[in-house]
């Protein structure tokens, strides 16, 4: 709708008002298009007429509704103008005491002047990890808004603080820092956080200083980086400052002091490690005492001084640093108090006899002749001479100024560097966040360079602040969908050009201090006639030493005076140099450096954003305009690399009085900080936003029945809104939002409020009528009553009289007699009527009597003889059980008689067969080393004939050749040594396992002694077969040697290889002619070079490839790969193919000794293996033949060949590798064909030789295949001796089983035996029963007593409750109950605690023996078994309560059988019997606890932390009562979340389930319930504490609608405990507190009643939290109120002597101390039996 359509009757309005800037009124009439004024009424009472232009109305700006005023964030206001966002503050801070707002993108602080509960550590753990906007504004909201978006975006973050002196910049810079290093812990042992923290003490003592509108004023300019490594912990930080005010240090404006460090220092005066500094009392200097009070309230300097060097010494400063900085700072003081006499004719002097001068020169090392001498004069370089010039005494004095300005700066720098060097950490950054602290737009009376720095800077942010929000705005409409609109906005680029551009104000300063006799009013002149044409410059009317700019929050004007010597910062260069030639070492490095960066005019090392203006000469001084430029430019370059977060810092007062609001100072401050301009810019288009889900159900009352029922909320919500308001430029739809321009909201506050207005009359109106229909009733029926009282006495009055009354009397007395008679006859009727009654039920009652005792008498005789027979039953019973006992117990010591016998028997086995399986193992080692042995030896006389022939050789090849073999002898020397070491080491085996065999046959002979005569039989059999063994080892013996013989004869076919080898070595003179050959080739190559790479490649490829398939099986990788070249650049080499055919070389040589290895092994086993050896010579040596022809192909064949040798042993696999050759050798074919034709030729005529050697080599194999037979043979031969052995140990298992069947045969032929001759004795007994009678009753009545009482001795004893186990099996007990044990099982299950018991009666045993090292040993196995499960399962819920069942349940144990009298007053007799007997456990006791409160409370951190994220949701944010809802509008820090994103929804249903899931699954474990209680307990505190945390920092939950819905989830949960029968708990007690503050927003606020009755109360909620919910109590209609301030004074006056806590959060991480209270078991050990599934089977029961 338009905006003049809400100008009507009852809306209120803001007028302009000269002392509250904004004042409210309200409409008396509504204004109409044409109306010259806007009648309003004020709110004191007084009418007032706004005039209007009916031209151009221009209407005051509309007041919010109250629902929307003290809104967390300003956007959500529905009219967005100043006077809302001042009112809107206003309220917050001086009625709510909140001191923090959101403004979009910008966090508001208003100093409240006054400590505040806001900044604990609990607080700020409150805030970590949540969304900004969830809570209420803060500092650590956008701390931990810029954490977040670090790790999420792994981008780097700004936070930007700014504002005027006095605002809280500094203290909020230092919270957000605070913030990152509680919740970013390093972890290390450098504790970087603490040292971040640290360094803010000293930069504000010697950066901070007392002005008239801050105690504690920062004066310099500050950009913090803060590091963090991967995983966004602090590593370190770094240090940025702008602007340092060196001219307080010689300068202090009245209440002004200088900075800290001088004051600090004073008042340690009298420090010991101060004498020498001669300090006095800070009144006694001139630099220190000019501003008068050098002291501050409430400040205590000395104790500030040593918290400052305590923070020197935590960043590790260490003690002779702090010194140096003392003794610079105290002759700055000095220098300040030395006299400059004037002596006439503009000449000064110092006196000599100055005492500071010579405390001065001695601390600082100087001259003191040449200090006052440069002092007082100056020197002036001419072109032909130098001239001394003497200066007048004001000159004298700058120029000391000058000097302690230049030291105190040069300091200052110093100590900042050595604090970044503290905090540099060893580690790659890889982010950080910025924390900028920097002075605000500034206006005084007199404003000088500083304040032009300072707002030009800020002019610089402005810009910077005004495109993100820009920036911002664009993002939201384009992610919602909605068309952008280009919104003008305050641009201040020509503001900042005319500062800093060509012929800017900057660029014409630093020409006017090139000139030695620029002033500061030529420098004017020159402003005025260069930038006399600028708009936003101007020429006051009344002053000729000042310009004004018209800045982007105010025109500022400007005193020029001193801006050239500022900007200068000129120090004579004789001062210069007297001070670097100080014997000071620490003065003299400052000028030093100073002259290495003149030298090298790089002041800066940065990269500004725009090329800044050079001074005209390189040589002169960079200035102080320019400087700043600089590091400005860097400033910006950074932030522009960041995502910036800002904090506008406001003060609301200039007298810093706590919560008091001046508001023409803070709408100045707004205007100044870009408040207001972002307002300006969300108005310019649709500020309010609402998600559907907030507007469905705020303005749900407005739908109608029709579209209420849409299930699409969307839809419904675009209907309403289409129907409400017609004009559709007025909002838009997005994706999960609808945006409204200006004063829509306000318009459907004002329907909403219509309808629920109307719906309240249409209420009120029922209500009387039914009150007046009531009362209309009840008077009615009253007047009927009094009618019919006064009515019927006025007819009684008639009709009395004598005549009615002597009839009324006789009618009475015949009445009377009439009566009478009638009663007499019913009286008789009755009296007759009841004695025949009588006499029936007497007749009945008798015969019944009479039937009764028949029926007992029959059933005396019946139980007579029944309770006859079951005597005798009975007795028959017990008789039966006896004898099947005594039968079992006979055949139960049989069974162990004869299974031990068994064990003893198949160990003897056992043990034979082993001793003759290493026998032959060892046997066959034995002559598989003698082998190797014979082996080695023919390769040594094989290389040594090699050497020989080799060295006859004069060639190069032949040389290179016998390096090779010097080298394989040395290999084979060692190899040879190896051999022998082997041999003697396998020598002392086999005499070990004779020896062994010895002793294993004493034994043997000793466990044959001990055995029984039943098993002599089966001895003598065993020893028979071991007798047949020692035979067949003589036997092997014999083979043996035979193989020897058979060595023998390998021996000279070795011989016969060496001569071939003698042969090879000959034809190896071809080698050099081949190398000519390839010579010639190179030319041919050249031409074809881009082909020969791709073709070297896959040659290597395929010769590695051949070389790794021929070696693979012999050798190791590391001699393939020195097979092969290692540098692949090589392959495009001229001589690639000579490497590649040397490699192959050795590889063939490698392959014939490991092919006469394999003919060796099989020349001992075959005997016609001579001849085949023959036959493999020929063929070596026609293939040495083809060798020569070329070389590379050769390679490949003879690779093939000793291949085929070598493979003689696989004789499956031979076709396999043949064709695997043929295929390596046609693709070396093909790329020799490629490289010449003739190698082609050759190649063709080498493969059809390889063809005929295949073929007769099949011959060979067939004949190799004969002899493989006959091993075949001989093996089967030895497999059917193993066989038979086999068979032999089956006969005697065999045998075992039959003598077990004929043992179980016989057991069941006793049992049933025993179960006739039952049977016939219960015949016997029936004849006996029918004879006897009577006296045989008694008779077995006699034998059943003696019957119960003889099984006693003959029963064998029950089990003892005792699991016995040997030491050795410990691990496997533990691994078993312990680490493997899963608590899902079923056994576990059925029997609770049974992990415990087991363990418990491992402990018994151990006991039982008396064993202290076996029980100390299970203990702490058991111990660090449970330790070692919960550590590696710390996150495992389900475990932790299993074991902590379990570990509770051992502890009662413990307890209960220590024999301690208090721990056995509940134990059965049994149980008393089974206590402990030989050990005090009692420290394990203890050891247990602790380890029993360690997985509690682990276990009471993981529900925690399954539930934490249900409990803020589930209690305060979810609607549980249908029907009120407590929905208000958002602001901006809302807008990045959608609705219909797909989120988890918690309820208070899911709270309750997952509570039910902890509470079934701990008594699932068996959990006591003690433990049950207290668990739950904690649970119940946190989930208040954290409901009750949260109300404290969310105003928006502060409501009386969110007091209903909190009081009816506490309902919940007390009904949950109820359900669970845990009332006794006293956990319904833990959400006092919550239940109490919930109550507290649904009581009435407003009379001192109600302040009494909540001070009365609210016991459990302190003053603190009382004052703060008062404070953020929020209505959500207009039809509630808010809390007064007069109320809340009068709540905190009855509170004052309530004593409590002060806190304002309460403790989420406190612990209700646990208890295990002592729970005596019923379980019966000796009846407890180990199931199967526990795989225990070595623990045996006793």
């Amino acid at each position: 709708m338009a905006v003049l359509e809400l100008y009507t009757q009852y809306n209120r309005v803001w007028i302009p008002d000269a002392e509250q800037v904004w004042k409210s009124a309200e409409i008396l009439r509504d204004f109409h298009s044409g109306d010259n004024v806007l009648e309003l009424l004020l709110e004191d009472g007084t009418e007032h007429c706004f005039p209007i232009d009916p031209s151009k109305p221009q209407l005051p700006p509309l007041r919010n509704p109250d629902i929307l005023v003290g809104e967390n964030d300003l956007t959500a206001l529905s009219y967005l103008h100043e006077p809302a966002v001042l009112h809107n503050l206003k309220v917050r801070f001086v009625e709510s005491r909140i001191i923090y707002t959101y403004c979009g993108i910008i966090l508001v602080a208003v100093n409240p002047y006054k400590q505040l509960p806001l900044y604990g550590d609990a607080i700020i753990h409150a805030y970590s990890g949540q969304n900004m906007g969830d809570m209420d504004p803060h500092i650590f909201a956008v701390a931990e808004e810029a954490y977040k978006q670090m790790a999420r975006n792994h981008k780097n973050q700004s936070i930007i603080v700014s504002g005027e002196s006095g605002a809280g910049k500094t203290v909020s810079a230092r919270y957000a820092m605070r913030y990152f290093a509680v919740v970013s812990k390093s972890g290390s042992q450098t504790r970087v956080e603490d040292k971040v923290l640290a360094s803010n003490p000293i930069t504000e003592a010697i950066g901070n200083a007392k002005t008239t509108r801050n105690d504690n004023s920062s004066r310099f300019g500050k950009y913090t980086e803060i590091s963090f490594d991967r995983r966004y912990r602090i590593i370190g930080a770094n240090m940025r400052t702008y602007l340092l005010e060196k001219s307080r240090v010689v300068f202090q404006a009245d209440n002004e002091r200088n900075y800290h460090i001088f004051y600090q220092m004073c008042s340690s005066a009298n420090l010991p490690e101060f004498k020498n500094l001669r300090l006095s009392t800070a009144d006694k200097f001139r630099y220190t005492c000019m501003g008068g009070d050098t002291t501050i309230e409430g400040v205590d300097d000395k104790k500030d001084m040593g918290e400052t060097r305590r923070t020197f010494s935590l960043l590790g400063l260490k003690e002779d640093f702090q010194l140096e900085v003392f003794r610079v700072l105290a002759a700055i003081l000095h220098l300040g108090n030395v006299e400059i006499r004037s002596s006439g004719d503009e000449r000064s002097s110092v006196p000599p006899s100055d005492p500071h001068l010579a405390v001065f020169c001695e601390l600082l090392g100087v001259s003191a002749e040449g200090l006052v001498r440069w002092l007082c004069h100056r020197r002036i370089v001419l072109v032909a001479e130098t001239v001394v010039k003497p200066m007048p005494m004001e000159r004298a004095v700058n120029a000391r100024d000058a000097l302690a300005k230049q030291i105190y700066a040069h300091l200052f720098d110093c100590i900042i560097n050595r604090i970044n060097a503290a905090l540099k950490v060893p580690g790659k950054q890889h982010a950080f966040i910025g924390v900028l602290d920097i002075y605000g737009f500034e206006t005084f009376d007199i404003n000088s360079f500083e304040q032009f720095c300072i707002n030009y800077a800020n002019e610089k942010l402005q810009q910077q602040f005004n495109l993100h929000v820009f920036k911002l705005e664009q993002e939201e409409y384009m992610k919602e969908d909605i068309p952008w609109t280009l919104i003008d906005f305050y641009d201040n680029q020509p503001v900042i050009d005319l500062i800093e551009a060509k012929m800017g104000i900057l660029d014409l300063l630093d020409e006017e201090c090139l000139f030695p006799q620029g002033t500061d009013q030529s420098w004017l002149q020159k402003l005025y006639n260069y930038l006399d044409a600028n708009p936003l410059f101007e020429k006051p009317r009344l002053s000729n030493e000042a310009f004004v700019i018209q800045h982007f929050a105010d025109k500022v004007e400007y005193q020029c005076r001193g801006f050239l010597e500022k900007n200068r910062d000129a120090l004579y260069e004789e001062l210069v140099d007297l001070m670097r030639g100080s014997e000071f070492p620490f003065l003299a490095h400052f000028f030093q450096e100073e002259e290495q960066n003149t030298a090298s005019s790089k002041t800066v090392k940065v990269r500004p954003a725009r090329p800044s203006v050079k001074p005209a000469n390189k040589q002169l001084r960079t200035s102080v305009g320019d400087k700043f430029r600089s590091s400005l430019s860097l400033l910006m370059e950074t932030l522009n690399a960041t995502t910036p977060h800002y904090v506008r810092c406001i003060k609301p007062n200039d007298e810093k009085l706590p919560f008091e609001y001046d508001s023409r100072r803070v709408v100045q401050q707004l205007r100044a900080c870009g408040v207001l301009e972002t307002i300006r810019i969300s108005a310019q288009s649709y500020p309010s936003r609402w998600t559907y889900i907030e507007f469905y159900s705020r303005y749900s009352i407005l739908m109608s029945h029709l579209e209420a029922d849409l299930s699409d909320k969307k839809q419904t919500c675009k209907n309403v809104l289409q129907r409400l308001i017609q004009d559709s430029n007025q909002y838009k739809f997005g994706r999960t939002k609808i945006f409204f321009r200006a004063g829509q909201v306000a318009y459907l506050e004002k329907l909403r409020l219509d309808r629920l207005r109307g719906a309240c009359v249409t209420i009120q109106k029922h209500v009387r009528g039914w009150s007046q229909r009531r009362k209309y009733l009840a008077m009615r029926q009253a007047a009927i009553i009094l009618q019919q009282y006064i009515r019927g006495k006025r007819t009684i009055r008639k009709t009395v009289s004598a005549a009615t009354l002597k009839k009324g009397w006789a009618a009475v007395v015949i009445q009377r007699h009439w009566r009478g008679y009638r009663m007499r006859q019913i009286y008789h009727v009755v009296r007759l009527a009841s004695i025949t009654i009588q006499a029936f039920t007497r007749g009945w009652m008798a015969r019944k009597r009479y039937k009764k005792m028949m029926k007992e008498h029959k059933a005396l005789v019946l139980q007579k003889y029944a309770r006859a027979w079951l005597a005798r039953r009975r007795f028959q019973t017990m008789r039966r059980l006896v004898l099947n006992v005594q039968l079992s117990y006979r055949v139960q010591q049989l069974r162990k008689k004869v299974d031990e016998q068994n064990k003893e028997n198949r160990g003897l086995m056992e043990r034979l067969t082993s001793l003759a399986n290493s026998h032959s193992q060892t046997v066959d080692r034995l002559q598989g080393m003698e082998a190797q042995l014979e082996k080695s030896s023919n390769q040594k006389a094989s290389l040594e004939a090699r050497e020989k022939k080799a060295k006859e050789d004069a060639s190069l090849t032949v040389a290179q050749f016998q390096k090779e073999i010097e080298a394989l002898n040395l290999e084979k020397q060692s190899s040879e040594k190896k051999f022998e070491t082997s041999t003697k080491e396998a020598k002392e085996r086999f005499d070990q396992v004779k020896r062994s065999l010895l002793e294993e046959k004493e034994s043997e002979a000793r466990l044959r002694k001990i055995a029984e005569n039943n098993i002599d039989i089966q001895r003598q059999d065993h020893e028979s077969e071991v007798e047949t063994l020692k035979e067949e080892i003589k036997r092997l013996k014999e083979e043996r040697v035979n193989l020897q013989r058979k060595i023998e004869e390998g021996e000279q076919l070795n011989g016969d290889l060496q001569e071939q080898v003698i042969q090879l070595t000959k034809h190896v003179k071809v080698i050099p002619e081949l190398r000519r050959d390839l010579n010639n080739l190179q030319n041919q190559k050249n031409s074809m070079d881009r082909k020969m790479k791709q073709q070297s490649e896959q040659a290597k490829t395929k010769m590695s490839e051949i070389t790794k398939q021929l070696l693979g099986g012999v050798v190791e990788e590391e001699v393939l790969l020195g097979l092969t070249p290692d540098d692949p650049e090589r392959i495009y080499e001229a001589e690639d193919l000579l490497v590649v055919f040397e490699g192959l070389q050795k590889a063939t040589r490698i392959l014939e000794n490991h092919q006469r290895e394999q003919k060796e092994s099989y020349e001992t086993q075959v005997k016609g293996l001579t001849l085949k050896m023959d036959h493999l010579q020929n063929e070596n040596s026609k293939l040495q033949n083809l060798f020569q022809e070329k070389s590379n192909v050769n390679e490949s064949i003879r690779q093939e060949v000793s291949r085929l040798s070598s493979e003689n042993s696989v004789i499956p696999e031979l076709k396999l590798q043949i064709s695997e050759l043929q295929r390596q050798k046609q693709e070396l074919e093909g790329l020799v064909e490629e490289q010449n034709r003739e190698l082609a030729e050759k190649n063709m005529e080498i493969t059809n030789t390889l063809h005929r050697k295949i073929a007769e080599e099949s011959s060979q194999r067939r004949h190799f295949e004969e002899k493989a037979d006959e091993l075949e043979e001989a093996k089967r031969e030895l497999e059917s001796r193993v066989e038979e052995l086999e068979e032999e140990n089956e006969h005697l298992k065999r045998q075992q089983l039959m003598e077990s069947e004929v043992k179980m045969k016989l057991r069941h032929e006793t049992s049933r035996l025993t179960a006739e001759n039952m049977d016939f004795e219960e015949m016997l007994d029936q004849r006996d029963r029918l004879i006897k009678k009577l006296q045989n009753q008694i008779k077995s009545l006699e034998a059943s007593q003696k019957a119960k009482q003889a099984p006693a001795s003959t029963i064998p004893k029950d089990y003892l409750g005792m699991l016995e186990y040997k030491r050795e099996d410990e691990p496997r007990l533990i691994q078993n109950i312990i680490l493997d044990l899963k608590p899902k099982g079923v056994v576990v299950n059925m029997i609770p605690g049974l992990p415990a018991y087991i363990l418990f009666m491992c402990v018994r045993h151990a006991d039982y023996l008396n064993d202290e090292v076996k029980l100390k040993s299970l203990m702490s196995a058991v111990i660090g078994g449970i330790k070692k499960v919960i550590m590696s399962h710390h996150k495992d819920f389900e475990l932790l309560s299993f074991w902590l069942s379990n570990t509770y349940q051992l502890l009662n144990c413990l307890k209960q059988y220590s024999g301690e009298e208090e721990f056995l007053k509940q134990s059965t007799p049994r149980q008393k019997k089974n206590c402990l007997q030989n050990f005090d456990l009692s420290e394990h006791r203890q050891i247990l606890s602790d380890l029993a409160i360690h997985i509690y409370h682990q276990f009471i951190t993981i529900m925690e932390k399954d539930l934490t994220p249900a409990i803020v949701p589930g209690m305060l944010e979810h609607e549980s009562l249908q029907g009120i809802s407590s929905m208000k509008p958002t602001g901006f820090r809302k807008r990045s979340s959608s609705v219909y994103e797909d989120s988890e929804t918690h309820t208070i249903s899911s709270i309750l389930q997952q509570l039910t899931v902890f509470h079934s699954t701990m008594n699932h474990h068996g959990m006591d319930q003690g433990l049950v209680k207290q668990a739950i307990k904690q649970l119940f505190f946190l989930v208040g504490a954290i409901t009750l945390n949260n109300i404290m920092l969310r105003k928006d939950m502060c409501s009386c609608r969110k007091g209903m819905q909190i009081r009816c989830n506490i309902s919940y949960l007390e009904e949950w405990l109820k359900e669970k029968e845990l009332q006794s708990s006293n956990a319904i007690d833990t959400l006092r507190p919550l239940s109490q503050a919930a109550w507290l927003l649904q009581v009435n606020k407003s009379t001192d009643d109600d302040a009494k009755e909540i001070a009365e109360k609210c016991t459990e909620l302190n003053t603190v939290q009382i004052v703060k919910i008062l404070n953020s109590y929020t209505p959500i209609d207009d039809f509630e109120k808010r809390v007064s301030s007069s109320f809340v004074r009068k709540v905190q006056a009855l509170l004052q002597d309530h004593e409590g806590s002060t806190q304002l959060m309460l403790d989420t991480d406190y612990r209700f101390q646990v208890m295990f209270p002592f729970c005596s078991s019923s379980q019966a050990l000796e009846l407890l039996q180990v199931p199967n599934s526990l795989h225990l089977d070595f623990l045996n029961r006793m």
